[in-house]
């Protein structure tokens, strides 16, 4: 039982329970703990057995590999898909910023020069209201 229970302790500590259930049975929990508040809650999700002394002695050891291989490859999900968003993030980030550089440049290339003609006289430049009366 223990061997199996090595790779998860790696991970967490687990809390193992053992109650009678009545004169024939008893009943085992493992109750794994979260390592941060944030964690999601499934890589915590406590197992129990129940059963007569012989039964789990025979099949406990197989249950709780498996229960401990289904936990560390859901970890390993998780971790995965977490990085994966982050990296998505960070690329998406990284697009909107180049493409706000690349408008940015644009209006400035786009805007509009001030030529003015050389021949032309400060006072023909300063149009007025009453433009058309001066000349």
């Amino acid at each position: 039982m223990f061997i199996e229970l090595m790779p998860l302790l790696g991970e967490r500590a687990v809390m193992i329970t053992v109650s009678r259930v009545n004169q024939h049975s008893i009943r085992v929990n493992f109750i794994p703990s979260r390592k941060k508040e944030d964690e999601n809650p499934s890589l915590a999700t406590p197992l129990s057995f129940s059963g007569t002394p012989e039964e789990l002695d025979r099949e406990l050891g197989t249950s709780l590999a498996s229960y401990v291989e289904e936990n560390l490859r859901l970890q390993t999900t998780l971790m995965e898909a977490k990085a994966e968003m982050e990296a998505a993030a960070k690329a998406a980030h990284d697009q909107a910023k180049t493409k706000a550089g690349q408008a940015s440049k644009k209006q400035e290339d786009a805007a509009p020069k001030n030529t003015t003609p050389e021949s032309t006289t400060p006072a023909e430049q300063n149009m007025t209201l009453f433009a058309a009366q001066q000349k």
